[in-house]
């Protein structure tokens, strides 16, 4: 190499600088984004439903809500200058609890779906270690979906990179100081604390969140040390950490939806290791397809090795979703076809079909549930709306199956 050339390149910035300059425009840039979207000031909050909506969401005629709202029986719902009534999702919650205490047996719980004493409290991971399988998207609309549902959810942001809560309005760079994601109740030192002391209300009445953010990756780095030390300052080992922590909050909920990173490192291990139920997205392409292979085959020997090391495994079901499916893909359709050869009833029969509505409502760190039918064109939405309720109609089942219980 010349000197001129060697001295041009010493007045080249560092690349870890060049990293650094990109990350600090690209962070201002985002979080200039969101401001625009939603200022300092505010908070996220969830748009009122149509009385059609709230009925359909309790499962009831809207004529049976209007009646109740003449009698004066429940919340009193917002009315439009054109008549039209709106209703909060407490207020539909309230309802709920009315209609619930007014029924009997089976037909209270599909008001009120909470799990019985002898129940066990659901844990789904939602998982894969390709980027863009859609597990974010997947973890938020499905949350969100059971909460609509009456149901008691925690949602856990497992990533590092937190996508599930930004989606959730808590940004990972400026709304979180240090000991406030995940690795507070899973660390191996003595700042551990209780993950009730980590839980975040959401503005989704009945949704509450474990926020993430870059932290959690010292949990990767830490648990070679505590193994190799045998310093767990606790007592349990890594993969029964995240288990051992949601055991202090099971009791006030009904279903704990875990965002899986894209890796099976320690924190996704111990996440499988506390759960009951396994979502595994899948974009069918190939490529996709050959690496959930190798993900299929890394998973099954260190969850071998966690039962060998006398972990427990306790799963209610195993299943696979096709996700951004694109029907009319005819390469798509073969990859769906194989799967369902190979797999069975273990792929899910509804696919999480691609949408423009979904991702326009990702613009502004919505989803699908966040928006209404006025935010774009009605077919669009409507037809998105059914794909979701599908999906997740059909997940809900499983959990109602576990718990012994027929679908709604």
């Amino acid at each position: 190499m010349s000197v001129s050339n060697r001295r041009h390149l010493d007045n080249l910035p560092s690349v870890d600088e060049t990293i650094g300059q990109h990350a600090s425009i690209l962070s201002s840039q985002l979080q200039a984004m969101s401001e625009a979207f939603f200022p300092p000031t505010s908070h996220k909050t969830l748009r009122r439903f149509t009385s059609g909506e709230a009925a359909r969401l309790m499962g009831i005629s809207d004529s049976t809500l209007r009646k109740m709202a003449l009698a004066g029986e429940g919340p009193e719902p917002t009315t439009s200058p054109a008549g039209r009534r709106f209703y909060s999702l407490p207020q539909i919650n309230e309802i709920r609890r009315r209609l619930a205490s007014t029924a009997r047996g089976r037909e209270a719980y599909d008001f009120v779906p909470r799990r019985g004493a002898g129940d066990h409290l659901q844990v789904l991971a939602v998982t894969n270690f390709k980027g863009g399988s859609g597990k974010t998207t997947t973890s938020a609309h499905l949350a969100q979906y059971l909460a609509l549902r009456g149901y008691r959810v925690l949602a856990i942001d497992l990533d590092p990179q937190a996508s599930l809560s930004a989606l959730f309005g808590v940004l990972p760079e400026t709304d979180l100081a240090s000991n406030e994601t995940l690795y507070a109740a899973i660390r191996y030192d003595d700042q551990r604390r209780p993950l009730r002391e980590v839980v975040r209300q959401t503005y989704f009445d009945g949704l509450d969140l474990v926020p993430g953010n870059l932290e959690l990756m010292e949990f990767e780095h830490t648990t070679p040390r505590a193994l190799a030390t045998g310093d767990g300052k606790g007592g349990e080992i890594f993969f029964t950490r995240i288990a051992a922590a949601i055991d202090d909050v099971a009791d006030q909920y009904d279903v704990v939806v875990i965002d899986c990173p894209p890796q099976l490192g320690y924190l996704t291990l111990s996440g499988l290791c506390a759960s009951t139920g396994m979502i595994i997205t899948i974009h069918p392409q190939m490529m996709d397809i050959a690496s959930m292979s190798q993900f299929l085959l890394m998973t099954k020997d260190l969850l071998s090795v966690v039962r060998e090391a006398g972990g427990t495994l306790h799963y209610d079901f195993v299943r696979y979703l096709i996700t951004r499916f694109e029907p009319q893909d005819a390469p798509q359709t073969k990859v769906v076809a194989l799967l369902r050869n190979l797999f069975g009833d273990a792929v899910l029969l509804n696919p999480m079909v691609k949408s423009a509505a979904v991702s326009d409502a990702g613009l502004t760190k919505q989803t699908l549930y966040e928006i209404g039918r006025e935010s774009m064109t009605r077919s669009t939405y409507d037809r998105a709306l059914e794909a979701l309720d599908a999906v997740h109609g059909e997940i809900e089942g499983l959990i109602r199956a576990a718990w012994g219980r027929t679908s709604r």
